[in-house]
């Protein structure tokens, strides 16, 4: 049974390793010492805990029926096991996680392929030295003057002085 727990929570250290800041190795070092160490205790343990002789205990107890008492008494213990509520919660975290992450990859490829447009249009577009007025306009639209809202550009008008 130690040796089917431990398979169930198996961790990968290596992958776990990688994604560890340099300032939290010694915490990440600690940590894995003292799950070693847990995980050799439990490995150590037998799988069924060892029965109990109750007929040697009737030869060496001399008072009547204790004994008896005492098997009864452990038969009828029931020891609880701890109940998992934290796993269906992690599984709805790392959805959630998985989602946005996706989320946040088809954003960045959309991105990426605007940058990639960008960068094209750079490659292709007429050297600074070499354009005209009407080349900087065409291939930069957003820098086209706007005659409607500054009729007399760079000069402010006659009014405003």
């Amino acid at each position: 049974m130690a040796g089917r727990r431990i398979a169930l929570k198996a961790i990968d250290w290596v992958a776990f390793a990688e994604r560890v800041p340099p300032n939290q190795r010694s915490m990440f070092n600690a940590l894995k010492t003292r799950s070693d160490a847990i995980a050799a205790k439990l490995a150590s343990l037998p799988e069924s805990p060892t029965t109990i002789d109750w007929s040697h205990y009737r030869a060496a107890v001399a008072r009547a029926g204790m004994v008896d008492e005492f098997e009864k008494k452990f038969k009828a213990l029931q020891i609880p096991q701890p109940v998992d509520t934290q796993t269906s919660a992690i599984t709805a975290q790392e959805a959630e996680s998985n989602k946005s992450a996706s989320a946040y990859i088809e954003g960045s490829t959309a991105r990426i392929a605007q940058y990639e447009q960008q960068l094209d249009k750079f490659k292709n577009m007429i050297p600074f030295d070499q354009m005209t007025v009407d080349d900087l306009n065409d291939t930069f639209p957003e820098t086209k003057l706007d005659k409607v809202k500054h009729p007399y550009w760079p000069h402010k008008p006659i009014a405003e002085l």
